[in-house]
């Protein structure tokens, strides 16, 4: 089932315009110094944008050291609001028809790693 939603995400769930556009803001952040950890993270983004179905998110920013609750705090001032905001209207788009129900979830688990992703991992 993963690889038939993931091959149905590609092509009508916006998996190729999300995981390029996460991909070249990852690209652009880690072309500075200073943005390197951010840019790995949209990089880590993209790839599960790219392919979600059949993926876990692991971990929990309450259990996160220190470091990481910093970089979420920056992360989510710096543009993390705009992603979630992105990914919460196009799963609200989504959840309008039936069929667009399992986008939707891919939407909402993508939103939820998009507003704090230090300290999270997909397996």
């Amino acid at each position: 089932m993963s690889t038939f939603g993931n091959a149905m995400w590609i092509l009508f769930g916006g998996g190729l315009p999300l995981f390029f556009a996460y991909l070249l803001g990852g690209v652009l952040l880690c072309v500075t110094i200073i943005g390197i950890p951010f840019g790995i993270q949209c990089v880590k983004l993209s790839f599960l944008a790219l392919v979600p179905f059949g993926k876990r998110i692991e971990g929990a920013a309450s259990s996160a050291g220190f470091l990481a609750v910093f970089m979420n705090i920056l992360w989510i001032l710096t543009g993390g609001i705009t992603l979630v905001l992105i990914h919460l209207v196009f799963g609200l788009l989504c959840a309008l028809t039936i069929v667009g129900i399992p986008f939707a979830k891919q939407h909402a688990k993508l939103a939820a790693l998009a507003l704090t992703p230090f300290g999270h991992s997909f397996h």
